[in-house]
């Protein structure tokens, strides 16, 4: 009787549970759960037809992936930040300019060397390595505006993997990064002019006398992306701000505007806006490298640096609209477009014109020696796009994108007749926009990304410290069409993007191309040796155990304990962190890091894997004994 009993009630509980996935399935198949229920919801919420068109077409569903690659730079978090598009999903942080305890950077030996003694950096303008002009997927190069520092990120495994700077001579490294068509050259420019050498004085009362701004070029190794010095021109002092590489027939070229052409001091909104017009310099970065190989110009603080008072034919400007930001060279680089963001004018120049101008020295003055071009032989058109035009980038049709930072808005426009074609609010107070490719000879198109320096409260209440609003917008159809809104760390000031599939990291370092001389792979190399004071630790980590399970030292050793993860399978991280020591490792599979510390706290401490790894994830600790 029992047995009967105990198979009518299973009986029973099968055909409860098929009754209720019956009805969950026809509640889903029809209108509780599917996509009228979907879109009824979204109604409810105040969505359209066109806003859930905007969210299906930036919709990646889970284990699916994105299109492209996005590139923000950081600002003063000295970071980099990845996102897909379209999704707009933060996928990881790239550290940089500052430490990052999340992947352990700036706590080995290498990166704490990188970094030297800064603790931060403001990342402003990343750009990808090239070649003809076009993105060729090896590395991201972004400046430091604070410390004036360049770094190379290479995206073979999304790692920093040299800084160099703090550059000598110049002063807030704003005006970068700015990549010549075949990656010879990283340009740049200084923000505040100085007297130079750098650690020279000066009285302020000779500022517009004595005090030089400058620009000038990192040269690039073409196989390991190595940076290292190449030529630095002395300027007046004005404050350069951002720039472009020529391409194309203007490939031999970099561009930059700057702000306070009057060399005024002390509160610049009102003593630098006098002159109705700015400059662009153009620099022949050609020119300027066979002078540096000829031996022109003069050493100073480990630089060769050109006066073009005396090496003439390098140098040019150009004026433009007061207070102007972004100068941008068209994708065929027979055009370069400026604006003022106190103006309502942006300026279409041809760069041909622009010959022409200097092979007639068609000049309207100089500025220490440089000469001035004259506007009227080489502006093509104004063109009435907006109100505070920053920033311009191209589609893959050579229609311009200028942001509008006093409309609020992106204008979109053709740079051959200057027809605005569309404009489209944002929110709020555009700064830099970005469309993939569009800084190159090779745009994807597609989209534009507003990148708005205010949110005023567009998201949860986060209290007085708010995100910045990133928009993605298609641009695909005449008109343009508001996608989707997401946040950002803060600041993003430019960004990169590019199609996935012209990148292919690595996910695991491979044990044949470790060379470091440190690394170990079998458990049985693990161990210690002492030299004196100095203690060497050779440690394993693998699933779940961390060998040697336990370090003894004498207080006031010197420590140093290189970490081989042997792991070579996917995701597999494993973390070293030593609590009261502050030390915090995380090694990827495959990889050695290294630390060195003095043992001066004596005592017992604990170590353990800071990074999950395995079901035995809590187990994997030892113990630092300090004598």
């Amino acid at each position: 009787m029992q047995s009967i009993k105990s198979q009518a009630s299973k009986s029973l509980f099968w055909l409860i549970l098929a009754i209720v996935a019956t009805a969950y399935t026809l509640w889903g198949c029809g209108g509780g759960g599917g996509e009228e229920d979907s879109r009824a919801r979204g109604s409810e919420r105040g969505a359209t037809g066109s806003q859930a068109d905007a969210a299906t077409s930036t919709y990646v569903a889970p284990g699916d992936l994105d299109d492209m690659y996005l590139f923000y730079s950081g600002g003063h978090s000295g970071q980099v930040y990845v996102a897909g598009i379209p999704s707009m999903r933060h996928i990881s942080t790239i550290p940089v300019f500052a430490p990052y305890p999340a992947t352990g950077y700036g706590f080995d030996n290498e990166t704490r060397e990188m970094l030297g003694d800064f603790t931060w950096g403001d990342v402003h303008h990343p750009t990808l390595s090239r070649k003809n002009a076009e993105y060729d997927g090896r590395w991201l190069f972004v400046n430091d505006n604070a410390n004036s520092r360049y770094a190379r990120i290479d995206l073979r495994d999304f790692k920093t993997k040299q800084i160099i700077g703090p550059i000598p001579n110049c002063s807030g490294l704003h005006g970068g990064s700015f990549c010549t068509s075949n990656t010879e050259y990283l340009t740049y420019a200084s923000r505040f002019s100085i007297p130079i050498p750098k650690g020279s004085y000066s009285s302020i009362e000779n500022y517009a006398s004595e005090w030089k701004g400058l620009v000038g070029a990192l040269k690039v190794d073409p196989d390991t992306g190595e940076m290292s010095h190449g030529f630095q021109i002395m300027t007046p002092p004005f404050n350069w701000d951002l720039g472009s590489t020529g391409r194309g027939p203007s490939a031999d070229w970099v561009f930059f505007t700057c702000y306070n052409s009057e060399r005024a001091t002390g509160e610049l909104e009102k003593t630098a806006s006098a002159n109705d017009r700015d400059y662009v310099i153009a620099v022949n970065w050609k020119l300027a490298e066979a002078a540096v190989n000829a031996g022109k110009g003069m050493m100073m603080d480990g630089v060769r640096i050109i006066d073009p008072a005396v090496d003439k034919d390098i140098v040019y400007l150009i004026p433009i609209p007061k207070s102007p930001h972004g100068v941008d060279v068209t994708p065929d680089g027979t055009m370069f477009v400026g604006s003022g963001k106190l103006e309502a004018v942006t300026t279409v120049y041809s760069f041909q014109q622009m010959l022409d101008a200097i092979q007639a020295k068609d000049y309207t003055g100089d500025e220490d020696g440089i000469p001035v071009l004259n506007y009227d032989s080489i502006a093509l058109r104004e063109c009435q796009v907006g109100n505070g035009p920053l920033h311009t980038q191209y589609d893959d049709k050579g229609m311009a994108y200028t942001s509008l930072y006093i409309d609020s808005a992106i204008a979109k426009w053709d740079p051959n007749t200057g027809e605005v074609l569309d404009t489209i609010p944002c929110a709020y107070n555009i700064g830099h926009l970005m469309v993939p490719g569009g800084d190159s000879a090779k745009p994807y198109g597609k989209y534009v990304i507003a990148m708005n320096k205010l949110s005023h409260g567009r998201h949860l209440n986060v209290g007085p410290s708010q995100p910045e609003s990133s928009q993605l917008i298609d641009i695909t159809g005449s008109k343009m069409k508001m996608l989707y809104e997401s946040y950002t760390e803060p600041e993003p000031h430019y960004a990169q993007a590019c199609p996935a599939d012209l990148l292919n990291p690595i996910e695991v370092y491979p044990m044949e191309e470790n060379t470091n001389p440190h690394a170990i792979w079998d458990i049985a190399d693990a161990g210690m040796t002492v030299n004196g004071n100095n203690v060497e630790i050779r440690m394993v980590a693998t699933r779940s155990t961390l060998t040697p399970t336990d370090i003894e030292v004498p207080r006031g050793s010197t420590v140093t304990i290189h970490v081989t993860n042997i792991e070579q399978t996917t995701d597999e991280l494993h973390g070293l962190g030593i609590g009261g020591y502050n030390i915090n490792l995380v090694i990827d599979p495959g990889e050695t890091k290294s630390v060195t510390f003095v043992a001066d706290k004596p005592g017992v401490f604990a170590y353990y894997c800071t990074n999950f790894c395995s079901a035995l994830h809590q187990e994997m600790q030892g113990y630092l004994l300090v004598k």
